[in-house]
């Protein structure tokens, strides 16, 4: 089989042409442009590109599959002449769904947790020996790769992401799917960009739920008011599972899960990780790991890259950075890591760096996000708006959405660092949340800094 990709050096792209390539499928891919770690990644397995750029020329009627992935226009010139040549044109999404056919495919959605969830799961099934395929949208810790595809697995456990496929797939991703075992761990508004309005895209779990198979099963957050409604008002003839956060306490900053054997202690914390470890449960249940197995293996979870990751510490002071952009993320991590330090001055900084964060009539959407922080500040870049073709926005604007009465705004990279530096961390939990860098921050050296 020979597969070609359109947009190869993405983060997903990459991982599942390594994944095919490591099945013995012959890959071959382009890009305009392609960074680390992809660029290093494929360049290990023999899959870089010689040449950066499109070249129609590297289609032929000898390819079985092109994958678009969504970095690419609908006028992409080799996408173009694979449509004139009537190759079989996949999303991402797709190909993994004409992969996983034959398996029971177990699917993680909603708004957030969904990477954590995944990551749970395969963290427990891999320290109990139990192989499945996978595709999770992080690098996990003892994993080399975030997509695996076999020939003989059972089971395919996928993250389920709700935004759109390809440049001409604009279905979300997770409807592709079609999952045996699905789990929906909440619903809040984000992707304003595709989903103009909350009923928009609330719509899209309902589809979701509905596209789960006949005789299938939803594990549910029933703290969730939105998903609670939708799955227990889904005409599908599933089996509906309903979870909630278990009861757990927090000691001398080590969170303690209630069990039957007594308290244990995690190396994860924040009552979002405990509610996403009640639904992992759920799933690993389904997937024949017995309570007290899960128990055992959960222990050592350390969480997904770039969740809630601890960058520094010392006896005074911890740094945190974590992905969280949306906002009903952002206002679960930062009360996560005020309960687990409260006795410490928390300051939590924010990078508005996505096209939801940084559209004027989303931001009524942040307020009171912050307002377990003790000191808070707002980073955003100017130009990054500009790129974006995007409506200028103010620090007034900012400071009236966010409400909180400790909070300034950055516009200038550098006088973000410079304020960083300046800062004394004594008895203080320094949390950073962006889905970029803040202009350039080398959150390490930050860190080395610091302690």
């Amino acid at each position: 089989m020979n597969v070609h990709f359109i947009a190869i050096g993405g983060a997903a792209m990459h991982n599942l042409a390594l994944a095919l390539h490591l099945k013995g499928i012959h890959v071959t891919g382009s890009d305009d442009v392609i960074f680390e770690p992809s660029k290093s990644r494929l360049d290990r397995y023999g899959l870089l590109p010689q040449e950066i750029g499109w070249d129609p020329d590297r289609i032929n009627s000898s390819l079985d599959a092109i994958i678009l992935g969504m970095h690419a226009k609908a006028d992409n010139p080799e996408l173009l002449r694979a449509q004139e040549l009537a190759l079989n044109i996949y999303s991402y999404p797709e190909f993994i769904f004409e992969q996983a056919q034959q398996k029971t495919r177990v699917v993680i959605g909603g708004s957030h947790g969904k990477t954590t969830i995944t990551a749970m799961i395969l963290h427990v099934l891999d320290y109990h020996g139990k192989e499945v395929d996978y595709m999770v949208g992080a690098q996990l810790e003892g994993f080399d790769v975030m997509v695996k595809l076999t020939h003989h697995n059972d089971f395919i456990v996928l993250e389920g992401d709700e935004y759109l496929s390809s440049p001409i797939d604009l279905k979300p991703k997770f409807h592709h799917y079609k999952p045996n075992i699905a789990l929906l761990s909440g619903i809040a508004w984000d992707h304003i960009n595709v989903f103009p309005t909350f009923e928009d895209y609330k719509e899209q779990f309902s589809i979701f739920t509905d596209s789960i198979v006949e005789g299938g099963s939803i594990s549910y957050n029933s703290e969730d008011c939105y998903v609670k409604e939708l799955v227990e008002k889904s005409p599908n003839p599933i089996r509906k599972f309903p979870y909630k956060t278990p009861h757990y306490t927090i000691e001398n900053g080590i969170t303690y899960l209630e069990t039957p054997e007594g308290p244990m202690p995690l190396e994860i914390f924040g009552k979002h990780n405990l509610n996403n470890l009640a639904g992992a449960k759920w799933i690993c249940q389904h997937m024949g790991v017995d309570e007290d197995d899960f128990y055992e293996a959960i222990a050592s979870f350390k969480g997904a890259n770039k969740r809630l990751e601890k960058i520094a510490e010392q006896s005074s002071c911890v740094v945190y950075k974590d992905f969280a952009h949306a906002p009903s993320k952002v206002k679960a991590t930062t009360s996560a890591v005020k309960n687990q330090y409260p006795k410490r001055r928390l300051l939590a900084c924010l990078e508005l760096h996505t096209y939801s964060s940084l559209n004027e009539s989303f931001l009524s959407e942040y307020d009171q996000t912050l307002a377990m922080a003790d000191e808070a500040v707002v980073f955003f870049s100017p130009s990054a708006l500009q790129i974006k073709k995007m409506k200028p926005i103010s620090e007034e604007q900012i400071a009236h959405a966010f409400q909180h009465n400790n909070l300034t705004v950055y516009t200038d990279s550098r006088q973000f660092q410079e304020f960083l530096k300046a800062q004394n961390y004594t008895d203080t939990a320094l949390l950073l949340m962006s889905s970029g860098n803040y202009g350039g921050l080398n959150f390490d050296t930050l860190g080395h800094m610091i302690i």
